[in-house]
């Protein structure tokens, strides 16, 4: 099963790519990202570009200055629809403000897909290719409650999150991880609003290192006894285990995550992370110039993955440590398919 899993993806991946192939002169794409310093959204960029000069297609890229800078996409959707763009890979740092600058470009006539994170509403965009993030969610919920047992009643639990401005990719990933470890959900739409006795907290980390550091030393303060840590993405849980490293309780803590980078999976052999749900920036980036090519050459528009308002990338629980009941992939399966 596991092997079965890792071909299709590479098999997707390799399809992907090749469908592109061909001469589409003219055609320019917009590919525009939270930020161009997270390592999934450099592999994204390598992705697309990749892609683009298989098909033929010139591509601009644009990325927020940290996660968050809403400005600056706006900014950037503006500029490409000046620049007469046939379409735009979209991963947006605010998903409901967005949405009018989203609106501006379908009217000019761009096809615009949202990578990686639903726009909210979702059918803002005209489609979107993303992990199930709900489901990566979830898989590592399961994981931790399997992992700590019968203990997993007494859990106390800090939640790492993205942005106060909740990005629908933040919210499922949340929401997915608390069903996933038993935690009754009380608006699935927002985090932070759960009144589970086990949950110490919520803070922000703007997804990376820094941010998940400072997160966690707030949750810490408030009640030190945590140990079980949800972080947004691998670079949050990198800052939370070095705030617990400061005190000594790092190897008290599991820490669960979402993304599956090279340095993250790195950090499941070194003991650092116990799981993360892995996911596929590379796959995301060469579906969504493929589907500008075919948009561009005949108007043909994306189809989702039956069952689902979106289309499904894929994810895979990579952890050294499988639990009964959790289909997982070990490290060395898990770094076959890393990036970054």
């Amino acid at each position: 099963m596991k092997k079965l899993l890792i071909g299709t993806t590479l098999a997707a991946i390799t399809a992907a790519g090749s469908a592109v192939a061909g001469s589409h002169s003219g055609i320019t794409a917009c590919l525009i990202t939270k930020t161009d310093t997270n390592p999934f959204f450099v592999k994204m960029r390598e992705g697309a570009e990749a892609a683009a000069a298989e098909a033929g297609i010139t591509l601009r890229s644009y990325a927020g200055k940290v996660d968050g800078d809403h400005e600056t996409q706006v900014a950037a959707i503006e500029t490409c629809i000046a620049d007469g763009a046939s379409g735009i890979l979209l991963t947006a740092s605010d998903t409901s403000s967005i949405v009018g600058a989203v609106t501006q470009a379908r009217d000019a006539g761009l096809l615009v897909i949202a990578l990686d994170t639903p726009l909210d509403p979702i059918d803002s965009a005209d489609a979107t290719f993303a992990t199930d993030n709900f489901l990566a969610g979830e898989l590592i919920g399961r994981w931790a409650a399997a992992k700590l047992g019968d203990d997993a009643a007494n859990a106390r639990i800090a939640m790492l999150d993205l942005a106060v401005s909740q990005p629908t990719v933040g919210v499922l990933r949340d929401q997915g991880f608390l069903q996933g470890f038993g935690i009754d959900l009380a608006d699935p739409n927002v985090n932070g609003d759960e009144d589970d006795p086990r949950i110490v907290g919520n803070d922000v980390t703007q997804g990376n290192e820094e941010g998940g550091r400072r997160a966690m030393e707030n949750l810490l303060a408030i009640d030190p006894s945590i140990n079980v840590v949800y972080t947004i993405n691998e670079p949050a849980a990198a800052g939370a285990y070095e705030a617990l490293k400061s005190i000594g309780q790092e190897s008290d803590v599991l820490i669960v995550s979402v993304d599956g980078g090279c340095p993250g999976i790195q950090n499941i052999a070194d003991g650092v992370i116990g799981a993360t749900a892995q996911q596929y920036p590379l796959r995301m980036a060469a579906l969504g110039i493929q589907a500008i090519a075919a948009y561009a050459a005949d108007g043909t528009l994306p189809e989702n993955t039956p069952g689902k308002d979106f289309f499904d990338t894929g994810v895979a629980l990579v952890t050294d440590q499988p639990v009964e009941g959790v289909e997982s992939i070990s490290v060395a399966e898990g770094t076959d398919l890393c990036w970054g």
